[in-house]
């Protein structure tokens, strides 16, 4: 099975940056491009799994019943454009709870993907944080910086865990994924 996962502030729609959280469907922005580069992978034989911490729901700063919304409305719109995700999930815990999900920990991905046949090592993690490519890595996957705002170039250097490789945003990624006829 070819797969993927993606993060999803900063990835698929506008990260509200760090600290802050979408806390409605309202304040969900698609960013430019990314429903096309899923919609692209969909066609490719992609299945794609959303891998997001959603920290906010335990602040309580948005309650469970948003995120829903949020999610299916991202969703019908994804599909609505000829994408697909398999499926989305969500760590809401908070850093100092020590579940084992939260990213960089594996969690997420081994809970999304029990009962799949995936080789980790023909897999890509596309995120825009340093706790995404660490999760990508743990999980044994290539990974795919995005520079969509919540990292910049500069600061990678300094980074224990380093991305495989670094683009613009998903558009950017998905092209160059594509090209290289990975996975």
């Amino acid at each position: 099975m070819k797969a993927i996962f993606l993060d999803r502030d900063g990835v698929i729609n506008r990260d509200p940056g760090f600290g802050d959280y979408i806390k409605s469907w309202e304040e969900f922005q698609f960013l430019p491009g990314s429903i096309e580069a899923i919609k692209k992978l969909t066609e490719s034989g992609y299945e794609i799994f959303v891998i997001s911490n959603q920290a906010g729901v335990s602040k309580g700063l948005y309650p469970q019943e948003a995120l829903d919304e949020i999610t299916r409305n991202m969703l019908k719109a994804i599909e609505s454009s000829g994408g697909r995700v398999r499926s989305v999930t969500y760590c809401p815990h908070l850093p100092e709870q020590g579940c084992n999900c939260r990213k960089p920990k594996t969690g997420m991905i081994e809970g999304a993907t029990k009962g799949f046949d995936i080789d980790f090592k023909e897999t890509y993690f596309i995120g825009d944080s340093r706790l995404d490519v660490g999760v990508g890595r743990n999980a044994g996957c290539k990974t795919i910086l995005l520079l969509t705002g919540k990292e910049n170039q500069d600061g990678i250097k300094d980074w224990p865990i380093k991305p495989d490789f670094i683009k613009k945003d998903l558009r950017e990624a998905v092209e160059w994924l594509l090209k290289q006829g990975q996975g």
